[in-house]
């Protein structure tokens, strides 16, 4: 009998697989900290006898080549990817046995990269999982165009295809298992549920149901905003990522907060946005460790700048210590936890900024306060509709873009919160007059805010 397990990786909407029988099993798009895999496996009581990549992940740093060293599991990655460690290239057709009964079969399904190859278990001849990587997802498929600007029209045609060859190949109830598309920015569009069947697939994506123009016109027209990190993972991947060290980071007292601060360093603060704007180390950035923080981070940080943390509590320090691995942001400078009041020298304060609704942006308007509006959303998010009047900045252009934020009191918010924290922290650490809109973007409209739309309307 086969088992199937999930290993789910909220902070970047990805997913690995744990996958076998009895005494064996095979290892799906490993995160970068492995051991957590190793405990599953333990805990299954079997040997990792593979480890088996789709594709050189543009999204994450694999623990992929560490995990088959550590555990002697024959490595499978597509023979067409280009990697420098040695590695068992898989071709379409290719099987392996993972445990009696259970065959594992590579199957050719370019489009997210073009050396894209999904895994399909089968249990004495019948097939009973589909593992799909970025090739079709729940209710979309990956994206296209992480690889090569020119081959995104090609790609996306081949990932139309390519759903349509797992289609074609698997009975409707074998489950469809992908490693994007629970938030992941390698999805070509937000995929819903968490768990889906061929079937299903064949009945609702529009890989399956849309003809190919229509779909890649569809797909091409989707297409948002590539988080910048992305740049770093492909050849991290490709190269071969070194182990990860969890080991805790060392303390950092006030002085050595300030000092970083001086020098240029991030020092980042992961407790609650609510506790960052009541009070915080002037000149600190506020990711909170329970949001999308490597995304994040990784996205906004200027590449190879050193990172101190700061947290409530130890196990908040090691947990996005763990997240930022998984991205390349492999050790922290340093870390702090505790009384805020320490992290700050004497005779210092904490410095603060205001947190409101939808409601009070309102009310200052009818005021005629000096407020600026700012939307950090993406343009496609914009797009939907925006407050009158409002500035459009997104996020991730933020950073470099706070000089073009106009004289006032910035009122900043984004759909629901967390990027209007993000934003208000950046903001008041260059030394703005900040107001964080803590609210979903709905209560716009219901405060009497104006929205228009990109042609004007209304």
């Amino acid at each position: 009998m086969f088992f199937v397990d999930i290993l789910e990786f909220e902070g970047l909407g990805n997913r690995s697989y744990l996958s076998g029988g009895p005494r064996s099993a095979v290892v799906i798009d490993p995160p970068r900290d492995i051991d957590q895999v190793i405990a599953a496996a333990a805990r299954r009581g079997v040997r990792i006898a593979f480890v088996a990549e789709t594709h050189v992940h543009n999204d994450y740093v694999t623990g992929g080549l560490e995990l088959a060293r550590v555990t002697g599991a024959r490595y499978l990655v597509p023979a067409a990817a280009h990697v420098s460690f040695a590695r068992t290239p898989v071709a379409d057709g290719d099987t392996v046995t993972v445990d009696e009964g259970l065959v594992l079969r590579a199957l050719a399904t370019p489009g997210h990269t073009p050396h894209h190859t999904s895994y399909v278990l089968t249990e004495d001849g019948r097939g009973v999982a589909a593992f799909t990587g970025g090739s079709l997802l729940i209710g979309t498929v990956g994206r296209p165009d992480l690889v090569e600007p020119r081959l995104t029209e090609q790609l996306a045609r081949a990932q139309h295809a390519s759903a349509h060859r797992l289609a074609d190949e698997l009975d409707d109830e074998v489950p469809v298992l992908p490693t994007h598309g629970f938030g992941s920015f390698c999805s070509s569009s937000p995929a819903e549920g968490d768990a889906t069947t061929i079937g299903q697939e064949r009945a609702t994506n529009d890989a399956l149901v849309l003809d190919v123009d229509t779909f890649v016109a569809q797909i091409l027209a989707g297409l948002d905003d590539v988080p910048a990190y992305y740049t770093h993972m492909g050849p991290a991947n490709a190269a071969g990522p070194a182990p990860v060290d969890l080991t805790p980071p060392g303390r950092a007292d006030a002085e050595e907060i300030a000092s970083r601060l001086a020098a240029g360093e991030w020092v980042v603060d992961l407790r609650s946005s609510m506790a960052f704007a009541e009070g915080h180390v002037a000149g600190s950035f506020n990711f909170e460790g329970e949001g999308k923080l490597a995304t994040y981070l990784a996205w906004l940080i200027p590449w190879g700048k050193p990172v101190t943390l700061l947290a409530d509590t130890p196990e908040q320090i090691t947990d996005a210590q763990r997240e930022l691995t998984r991205v390349g942001i492999d050790r922290p400078a340093a870390a702090a936890t505790g009384d805020p009041g320490t992290w700050v020298r004497a005779g210092e304060q904490l410095a603060s900024f205001l947190r409101a609704r939808f409601a009070d942006l309102a009310d200052a308007r009818e005021r005629g306060d000096d407020v600026v509006v700012l939307d950090v959303r993406r343009d496609s998010e914009r797009a939907g509709g925006f407050i009158d009047g409002s500035v459009h900045i997104p996020i991730h252009e933020l950073h470099g873009r706070i000089g073009e934020v106009p004289a006032g009191t910035v009122w900043v918010h984004c759909a629901a919160g967390m990027r209007a924290a993000i934003a208000a922290s950046l903001l008041d650490a260059a030394g703005r007059d900040v107001v964080a809109i803590d609210d979903g973007f709905d209560a716009a409209t219901e405060a009497g805010l104006i929205l228009t739309r990109p042609d004007g309307t209304d």
